[in-house]
């Protein structure tokens, strides 16, 4: 099974001091208010999700969200969530270690399109 969303070494290593820091945490794409398109990284419930978000899979055991209108765009792209040094100018939790998460993509072959994960709508 093709998973919809991977994570970087690097940001595997960031998402683990958060986790220490902050306990269980979750992840939501951004539609571009704060910091652009990037992806959100709260501590587990804070942000309140609803129907119209999609759960996409898991990223380091943290569930990863974007919102349905977002996802009907970006369904043909597997999510690779990175960091990178810079502040954002966003409310996640790695903007004061002086870095942010940001997201980059592919688009999936046609053989893997046959195989993705599964999605559901709202809270996982």
């Amino acid at each position: 099974m093709v998973e919809r969303v991977i994570v970087t070494p690097e940001a595997a290593e960031v998402i683990g001091q958060l986790k220490i820091q902050h306990g269980e945490l979750m992840f939501h794409q951004s539609g571009g208010c704060c910091d652009g398109s990037s992806p959100m990284c709260f501590p587990i419930d804070e942000l309140m999700l609803d129907d119209n978000d999609v759960f996409l899979g898991e990223i380091e055991q943290c569930a990863f969200y974007m919102s349905k209108d977002q996802f009907d765009y970006w369904q043909h792209t597997q999510l690779i969530i990175n960091v990178t040094k810079g502040r954002g100018a966003s409310f996640s939790l790695e903007i004061p270690l002086g870095l942010r998460f940001i997201t980059e993509s592919r688009v999936y072959s046609e053989n893997e399109s046959l195989d993705l994960r599964p999605i559901s709508l709202g809270k996982q």
